[in-house]
C-alpha cells in the first residue's frame, strides 16, 4: 500500500490517539478508523435488507409476470422522475 496523506488536524488527531494510548501506533488508529467504516457499511446494509423485509411483509412490493412487463415499469418509474 502507499504513503496516505493527513491534514495537520488529521495528524493531530492520530498523535493524540496514540499520545494518550488509546491506540499504540498510528496505524492503529488508521485501522479502526477502517473498522468503524465497515461496521456502519455493514449496518447500512442490514437496515436496507430489513425495510426490504418490512415492505413484503407490509404488501409492499410489485409482482411481474415475465421479464418484459418488469423492463416496461421499470422505464416508466424511471420516465415519472424527469
Amino acid at each position: 500500500m502507499g504513503i496516505i496523506h493527513l491534514d495537520e488536524t488529521s495528524k493531530a488527531f492520530i498523535d493524540e490517539q496514540v499520545r494518550t494510548g488509546a491506540y499504540k501506533d498510528a496505524d492503529d488508529v488508521v485501522r479502526a478508523g477502517l473498522r468503524l467504516l465497515h461496521e456502519r457499511k455493514l449496518s447500512e446494509r442490514r437496515s436496507m435488507v430489513d425495510k426490504a423485509d418490512r415492505q413484503i411483509a407490509d404488501g409492499e412490493f410489485v409482482s411481474f409476470s415475465d421479464s418484459d412487463n418488469m423492463t416496461d415499469y421499470i422505464v416508466a418509474k424511471a420516465t415519472a422522475r424527469k
